[in-house]
């Protein structure tokens, strides 16, 4: 990895200074950043999030935009990796998964590693490929990845990341996916997997796709998203809210939404009002001591926008915020608004408590009892 001097492990800096749009270190949301070898790569039974692919198509700078909110230009400098580079993010009631960066020249089938634990535990199988550079090898190496990883888990999502599309017009763009998506089911299909599903998704570092990318696979991951978007409709069609999401406050993926169809620019919006509230929260939210969260319980914030529209945001638990959209008259309203979301924060926290205790609350949304006028 870059060898930068990073200001968070600077002890007389860590309280004096933070960088924009990102979270102190002593959030405490992720736990690890360290490089680890690929031989001793037993770990605890968190689901596992796997980043493969060729070498400079782009893993290590996703992870790091994505979950350490480095900018995106200074992912320029970041050197190719070398080992397993793991990410724990289990500080979440409903984000608990550990992210794998694997180096991409290295042949994890080789006999010397041990397929069943790199891939056992495994939730999602991202591989990214460099759209700006000849695919094909990255093709192969995709197919042969996961027909053996199929073997060793038949549960794993596969998903593949398109990425580095902001160099490419919107008509290649369309163009590359269709022929890396024809090309990587055909050679499924040649050989008799086709019952193997992989999800394509257009990615850049550069803009809210990758984050956009993320999210669904990490919803795929959450056990109990069916519930959380029936609590989110209920909380919508009492409150009057257009759009509403549960967002993980330090990446900025949303790990639930409503029924209702994503736009890019909504979302967009939230993942704005999100970095506005943590930036003013790191110069204006700690205590004189310098100690305390920049985000807490008591954390809420509105927006009203020009076109008639408001934000309004109110933190869920430590790590999830929920984040909606409506229009200035159905403001009027807030404390309807205000006692709703008191009851969904509650459906939602029991929902996070009793996680191994859950068929009570699965596709039994009656917990939840608003108001509505």
């Amino acid at each position: 990895m870059a060898d930068d001097h990073d200001p968070y492990n600077d002890p007389e800096m860590r309280y004096g200074s933070y960088v924009v749009g990102s979270f102190p270190k002593e959030f405490g949301r992720y736990v690890g950043d360290g490089e680890e070898n690929l031989a001793g790569a037993e770990d605890n039974n968190l689901p596992r999030i796997l980043l493969m692919g060729l070498r400079r198509s782009g893993k290590s700078s996703i992870q790091k935009v994505v979950f350490h909110k480095m900018a995106p230009n200074e992912t320029l400098f970041l050197e190719s990796t070398n080992k397993i580079v793991k990410d724990d993010l289990s500080g979440s009631s409903f984000v608990k998964f550990q992210i794998w960066d694997f180096p991409g020249q290295i042949d994890y089938f080789d006999s010397q590693f041990d397929a069943d634990v790199i891939f056992g535990n495994c939730g999602a199988l991202i591989f990214v490929i460099d759209s700006q550079d000849d695919y094909s090898e990255a093709l192969n190496r995709l197919n042969t990845t996961v027909i053996k990883a199929h073997k060793v888990n038949p549960d794993i999502k596969f998903e593949v990341f398109i990425h580095k599309v902001d160099g490419l017009s919107d008509d290649h763009k369309i163009e590359v996916q269709r022929d890396i998506h024809q090309r990587a089911t055909g050679d499924l299909e040649d050989a008799s997997l086709e019952s193997i599903h992989l999800s394509f998704y257009l990615t850049s570092i550069y803009d809210h796709s990758i984050f956009e990318a993320f999210s669904k696979v990490v919803q795929k991951l959450i056990r109990h998203l069916g519930t959380l978007e029936n609590l989110l409709n209920i909380f919508n069609s009492n409150s009057g809210i257009e759009k509403s999401f549960l967002f993980d406050v330090c990446s900025k993926i949303y790990v639930a939404t409503d029924s209702s169809p994503v736009d890019m620019i909504t979302y967009e919006l939230c993942c704005d009002m999100l970095d506005v509230v943590i930036d003013i929260s790191c110069i204006y939210g700690l205590q004189e001591d310098r100690e305390g969260s920049v985000y807490d319980q008591r954390s809420t914030s509105i927006i009203q926008l020009n076109n008639s529209t408001v934000l309004y945001l109110k933190e869920v638990n430590r790590f999830i915020a929920l984040v909606a959209i409506l229009r200035e008259n159905s403001y009027e309203k807030r404390g309807l608004i205000d006692y709703n979301f008191h009851c969904l924060r509650k459906a939602l926290q029991q929902i996070g408590m009793n996680s191994n205790k859950y068929p009570y609350y699965h596709n039994n949304v009656k917990v939840l009892e608003l108001d509505k006028q």
